[in-house]
């Protein structure tokens, strides 16, 4: 028994963590793309910060709700085997996120948000995505490109890429891992 055991939990913890929410995504992308009509086109205003902050705390809430739903769908625990280290890549990179962006807008240089949580959040999904589904990390590089464009495109462009970003990129990743990987 014990023998089964210890191969069961091998395999649970050398397989891919299929359980994110390809739905959950989408309404993450719906938050965002709620964020950007609604904080309109001024990067560091308070309508667009307190807009995008809005999001990302409903994105939050939305992500580990549909992942914990599906994973309980599925019969597999949320937090041991590659949901555990899907978690322990992505989190460290959001939280250096929320870190910098509290440092950004007290320093007055909310300008470089856009180029910052784009790129943060790509590496939290290439970091989290090595334990996941191939898409994932697909995802996070396309994300991380957008931050780099971001970074060195015209200021005017900041929230549109924010747009393309958190609300296109998760409602077409969104439908593509709902739909090969169950929801």
């Amino acid at each position: 028994m014990a023998d089964l055991r210890f191969i069961r939990e091998t395999m649970e913890s050398a397989s891919a963590f299929t359980t994110l929410s390809g739905w959950g995504l989408v309404v993450i992308g719906i938050a965002a793309l709620t964020a950007g009509a609604v904080g309109g086109r001024v990067v560091g205003s308070t309508l667009w910060l307190g807009a995008w902050l809005v999001a990302a705390a409903t994105s939050i809430v939305v992500g580990g709700a549909s992942t914990a739903i599906k994973t309980r769908a599925a019969g597999r625990p949320l937090l041991s085997g590659p949901g555990r280290k899907f978690a322990m890549g992505f989190a460290p990179n959001v939280l250096a996120g929320a870190l910098l962006t509290v440092v950004l807008v007290r320093a007055g240089a909310s300008a470089a948000l856009p180029a910052l949580w784009l790129s943060l959040y790509g590496a939290a999904m290439i970091a989290g995505g090595i334990f996941s589904v191939r898409v994932v990390p697909v995802m996070g590089a396309v994300f991380v490109a957008l931050g780099a464009t971001a970074a060195l495109a015209p200021a005017t462009w900041a929230n549109a890429l924010l747009i393309a970003g958190f609300g296109g990129l998760h409602v077409g990743f969104g439908i593509v891992i709902a739909r090969r990987h169950g929801g």
